[in-house]
């Protein structure tokens, strides 16, 4: 993998003030917005994935990413929701426990519910290897189905789980740089929110490459 070109891709593009610039602008639509930029970032790891020369997207298909943005929600959702129920399941006895007064249930569901959280933080790493696994593999086929063909998924990212941990600490330090737009006000905001997706998207179609490089393919 090449890390740092995640980093740098954008600024190869002639048009990438006004095509970052634009997603950053969209980004302020409520909820719309963040969906059809991730939707944009989704065009960038097909891009990516298939060797696509231009690869940071214009603008000319709103509707076709504010569409795939809608399923990589859902994608995100249901691969999200095993660690939603485990918190939930933890949490909610702890809530009913706390006006009761008895102190030895308090404390022994408090036990648990820090064992829990460990347990749903491990769930999270993980998370964060199979999800950009199961997304590039719906930003290639086109498919939401190829994102719940789960064995072709765990397959993507133990034929290269190195290259998968960089695109989990990329997408970490992703969201160091969007923060950093908080700093050079609203401004800064808008590039560097779109930024962060566009290194995700960039990063989720090289570890996709990887992983068809390693199986051969």
């Amino acid at each position: 993998m090449e890390f740092g070109k995640a980093f740098t891709f954008a600024f190869e593009d002639k048009d990438w003030l006004k095509k970052v610039g634009i997603a950053g602008l969209v980004m302020l639509i409520p909820i719309i917005g963040q969906l059809t930029v991730a939707g944009w970032a989704l065009e960038i790891t097909r891009r990516v994935a298939q060797r696509d020369p231009e690869t940071l997207p214009d603008w000319g298909a709103f509707g076709e990413y504010l569409v795939k943005g809608l399923k990589l929600f859902v994608i995100s959702l249901v691969y999200a929701l095993p660690i939603i129920l485990i918190s939930l399941c933890a949490n909610l006895p702890l809530m009913f426990v706390q006006d009761s007064g008895d102190e030895t249930m308090l404390t022994l569901i408090s036990v648990v519910s820090v064992c829990v959280s460990c347990v749903v933080s491990l769930l999270g790493i993980a998370l964060g290897f199979i999800l950009p696994a199961a997304l590039a593999k719906f930003a290639v086929t086109g498919e939401i189905g190829a994102a719940f063909r789960f064995k072709e998924v765990f397959d993507l990212v133990r034929a290269a789980p190195v290259a998968y941990l960089l695109v989990l600490l990329g997408s970490i330090v992703a969201g160091l740089i969007a923060g950093l737009g908080v700093i050079l006000c609203v401004i800064g905001v808008i590039f560097t929110g779109a930024l962060a997706y566009a290194i995700q998207g960039h990063l989720w179609g090289q570890a996709y490459n990887a992983s068809m490089a390693a199986k051969g393919m």
